[in-house]
């Protein structure tokens, strides 16, 4: 089964989509399609029977312009997109001849009271109703020409059947407030709509690459791996890449959703040949971030296409095709009740054979039934609320793949935790430097830098690291001869004498006893809390001991707490280290369930006995090794994603920024709008099931039917865009 993502022109409103939905599915080979309000169509096919060329004349076919095509592994192939004659006026046309059709209407409504010739107001009303009805007419043929009836050709109907009944007034302010809602959902959908396009205007067009000691401008898609770049101060950096030269502050809001600048300066030692994935956060920078008061040269590592900035635009854009439950829900009952509706209406049709009233008034009450039912509300209830929110999270950094993990995540009360990389910062940093006797600090760090600094072991680095942190810029002796001393630590000569750093087994062996027992309570006590502990040896003397950890993210502690607060109950750490390292790091920052001795197909295992337990469960990772585990939870969060491909392809939500406290704002956006799908659906409902009787009773009539209807469309949208103020 191929999966093909088209986009087309957002010229349709959002109740179309479904009728549209409905044609593509009865398609030879096509096992399913979703449609999203950012006119992206995604189908699933079947290559045996079906073509990918056929679907794009089927889509052709119901008058939709392609924007562009983009197969599983493939880039978008952009179209020229037809001109759309329809918007005569501008993209707002729509709302133009809406106002049109109003000032029609109102002067109708005067020329009505006046000693004026009557064919003055029904003229206006006639000229009125044309303006509001124009595309409204069209949506409705378009509909027809698809065999199928959609909430727009009720509106015709019930506008024909006011005409008929020689009802010029109420015809026109149908259409007229119809038209108007339409046109007002359009505009705010269009809001939700532009907050993600405008990811696509932060990339500037042209980059300066230098070539043989000169500076030429070339349009940024024409940039290949490898080119260098230069980006002069206060200016947008043009592509992916690493700082070869220089150093700025960089504000990288529109990828991370950070809001101060991150420093970043060159990798001195990086080559072309080095796995990407090892370039630290500090030398790697992104297309269509803000460069700061210094100027950079950076080599660039991914093209255009390729730039975290574009995956995320596309990945963005393909999120709302994937549909939340509700809307699943939501779907279902349309599908039953339009029908249904339609028979109701009928059956009004002929009343007036067993009541006492006209055919004119059995199908004026059926006309205000038909308004009233309409469930133009509850389609866009869910998928505007599931945009807006998408959009909210984007521009956060949080990217959300769809309307179920938006759901799903505001439902959880147990997240799984990683440790490495998650909880703490992944990297291994000095934390003691212990002096035995009458050795100072200052000369057991030396001793540690002169001898680590040969060695090229990460433990070694963060010794180096955190030691020159420390000291300061002080001279120290260089080491030499380092031999590696497997499974028990190292040896370098320096300053004249032999230099021995490693664990206990290293110095039972060399001097046949054991560790002194003040040393070794030390040890004990430092391993208990989840460090790694060295012993450092001059020639016949024990200087002391260090020690290194990959210690806790500065945020965890308070995302944590935060987390507990808004009851989230059980908090687990799945860790492969030993169980005491996992007790001791879960014990300093809140974890409630830390697990350790875990191996990768342990922690899947644990995910499925958790969801058995808790029904659902998140797990938060780095999307790399901890696939697997992400794929069995409900909803998998992977960290760090701004510079992960892997990442952003395993993940249902991906934390952009390699922050940890971005978790919150995302259950905290989830859980709003899962209230205001709520919500949206009961004022829909509640507007439907008041309605419906009062017109079938012919308690109020054709223009206060469409006020409320129209009324509750427009309520349920503004709702719906107050997610794209939410904060946490």
């Amino acid at each position: 089964m191929y999966k093909l993502n088209i986009e087309v022109e957002k010229n349709q409103h959002a109740q179309e989509y479904s009728s549209i939905e409905q044609v593509l599915r009865k398609k030879r080979g096509i096992y399913n399609v979703s449609i999203s309000a950012l006119g992206v169509i995604q189908v699933e096919w079947n290559a045996h029977q079906t073509s990918q060329s056929d679907i794009i004349k089927s889509v052709k076919k119901l008058g939709l312009n392609i924007v562009s095509v983009k197969t599983d592994n493939e880039q978008p192939n952009k179209k020229d997109s037809a001109n759309t004659y329809l918007h005569i006026l501008g993209e707002n046309t729509e709302l133009y001849f809406s106002i049109i059709s109003g000032i029609c209407w109102v002067l109708g409504v005067i020329f009505s009271f006046t000693s004026i010739s009557d064919n003055m107001a029904t003229t206006l009303f006639i000229i009125g109703a044309v303006f509001g009805g124009f595309f409204t007419f069209i949506t409705a043929g378009k509909g027809l020409l698809r065999r199928k009836f959609q909430i727009d050709f009720l509106m015709v109907f019930a506008a024909i059947g006011a005409w008929v009944l020689g009802k010029w007034a109420e015809s026109a302010l149908l259409l007229f407030l119809f038209s108007l809602g339409h046109a007002l959902e359009h505009y705010a959908m269009k809001r939700a709509r532009k907050s993600i396009a405008a990811l696509s205007d932060l990339v500037p067009n042209v980059a300066l690459v230098k070539y043989n000691g000169r500076l030429i401008e070339v349009p940024v898609e024409h940039l290949n791996i490898g080119d260098v770049i230069v980006v002069k101060p206060n200016s947008k950096i043009g592509a992916d890449g690493v700082v070869a030269e220089g150093s700025s502050p960089v504000n990288q809001a529109s990828i991370t959703g950070e809001s101060m600048p991150v420093d970043k300066y060159s990798c001195l030692n990086w080559k072309n040949e080095e796995d990407i994935k090892k370039i630290l956060p500090e030398h790697r920078v992104f297309a269509g971030t803000m460069n700061g008061s210094g100027a950079l040269e950076i080599k660039v590592l991914k093209q255009a296409k390729d730039s975290t900035l574009s995956r995320l635009i596309t990945l963005v854009k393909e999120a709302e095709t994937q549909k939340s439950p509700t809307q699943h829900l939501t779907d279902k009952f349309e599908k039953y009740y339009v029908p249904s509706v339609l028979v109701l209406v009928i059956f009004l049709l002929f009343t007036f054979l067993v009541i006492d009233e006209t055919f004119q008034q059995s199908f004026y009450r059926a006309m205000s039934v038909l308004i009233a039912a309409s469930p133009c509300a509850l389609a866009i209830s869910t998928p505007s609320a599931v945009l807006a929110g998408i959009a909210k999270a984007a521009h956060h950094g949080v990217l959300i793949k769809g309307g179920r993990p938006l759901e799903e995540l505001g439902r959880l009360s147990a997240i799984a935790f990683d440790k490495t990389g998650t909880l703490t910062e992944g990297r291994p940093t000095l934390t003691h430097a212990i002096p035995f006797g009458t050795i100072s600090k200052t000369h057991l760090l030396k001793v540690a830098i002169a001898v680590e600094t040969l060695s090229d072991h990460p433990l070694a680095t963060a010794i180096v690291e955190g030691g020159k942190k420390e000291l300061g810029n002080i001279d120290i002796p260089a080491a030499e001869n380092l031999k590696a001393l497997i499974a028990r630590g190292i040896q370098a000569n320096w300053n004249g004498c032999l230099v021995h750093i490693g664990n206990r087994r290293l110095f039972e062996e060399l001097t046949g006893k054991k560790i002194p027992q003040e040393m070794n309570l030390k040890m004990s006590e430092l391993e208990s809390g989840g460090h790694t502990s060295m012993i450092i040896h001059q020639d016949d003397t024990y200087l002391g001991i260090i020690s290194v950890m990959d210690i806790e993210r500065p945020e965890a502690i308070t995302t944590l707490s935060t987390l507990k607060k808004m009851g989230i109950k059980r908090m687990i750490m799945l860790t492969g280290d030993n169980q005491k390292v996992a007790d001791a790091i879960a014990k300093n920052i809140g974890i409630t369930d830390p697990m350790g001795d875990l191996l990768p197909e342990d922690k899947v295992k644990a995910i499925e006995q958790l969801k058995k337990r808790e029904g659902s469960v998140a797990m938060v990772g780095d999307g790399v090794n901890d696939a697997p585990a992400m794929a069995k939870s409900t909803v998998g969060i992977a960290m760090g994603a701004a510079g992960s491909d892997v990442a952003l392809e395993t993940a249902d939500i991906a934390l952009m920024a390699d922050k940890l406290d971005n978790l919150p704002f995302a259950i905290g956006l989830s859980r709003k709008a899962k209230l205001i799908i709520k919500q949206n659906l009961i004022i829909s409902l509640s507007m439907v099931a008041l309605l419906v009787p009062l017109t079938i009773m012919g308690t109020i009539a054709i223009g206060p039917a469409v006020v409320g209807h129209e009324g509750s469309t427009l309520i349920v949208v503004i709702n719906a865009l107050r997610l794209l103020k939410y904060e946490i």
